[in-house]
C-alpha cells in the first residue's frame, strides 16, 4: 500500500504517464461519473456516493487489479489489512474481481481520504472503503484507477 500527495503520483513507476495525464486534466466544473478505459491494462471509474457507517463497511480485495483511490470532493476513512488475515465471506468472483470478508473492520488501522491524498492498494491487500468520518456520513465525488496486475 502507499498513501502519499496527489502532486507526488508521478513519481511511482507503477502509475502509467495515461493514468498521470488523465487525472491531471480531471475538471470538476463538468465531471461525468462514468467509466473510462485508458488502455488495455487500465481503466478509470468516477463515481458518487454517501459514505457508510463503520458497522456496514467490509473488507474487500481485486486479484487482477491495483487500485488507486483519491476523493476530488469529501473525506472518506478507508480501513486496511492483509487479506491473508481475513476470513472469506463471499468467495472470489472472477468477472467482477473482488472477494469480500466477514471480519469487523473497527479494529484495523484506516487513511483518511481527502482531496489531497491518494491510496494505492495492490492484490495482497484487504481495503474497506467509503467508511464515515465520526459516524456522520456525506456525500463524496471519487476517482478510482485500476492497473491490471
Amino acid at each position: 500500500m502507499i498513501v502519499d500527495k496527489i502532486e507526488n503520483l508521478k513519481i511511482y513507476k507503477n502509475i502509467p504517464d495515461n493514468v498521470i495525464e488523465f487525472l491531471s486534466k480531471l475538471d470538476l466544473s463538468n465531471i461525468q461519473m462514468r467509466k473510462t478505459v485508458l488502455s488495455d491494462n487500465v481503466y478509470v471509474n468516477i463515481e458518487e456516493y454517501n459514505t457508510k457507517l463503520i458497522d456496514n463497511a467490509k473488507f474487500e480485495s481485486h486479484d487482477k487489479y491495483i487500485d488507486i483511490q483519491l476523493l476530488l470532493k469529501g473525506i472518506e476513512d478507508i480501513y486496511y489489512t492483509s487479506r491473508t488475515s481475513l476470513n472469506v465471506d463471499i468467495p472470489y468472483s472472477e468477472n467482477k474481481d473482488i472477494t469480500f470478508y466477514s471480519d469487523s473492520v473497527n479494529k484495523y488501522p484506516s487513511i483518511r481520504l481527502d482531496s489531497s491524498n491518494f491510496m494505492m492498494i495492490f492484490p495482497h491487500e484487504a481495503h474497506a472503503p467509503q467508511v464515515a468520518i465520526d459516524g456522520k456520513t456525506q456525500k463524496v465525488l471519487k476517482v478510482v484507477v485500476k492497473i491490471k496486475w
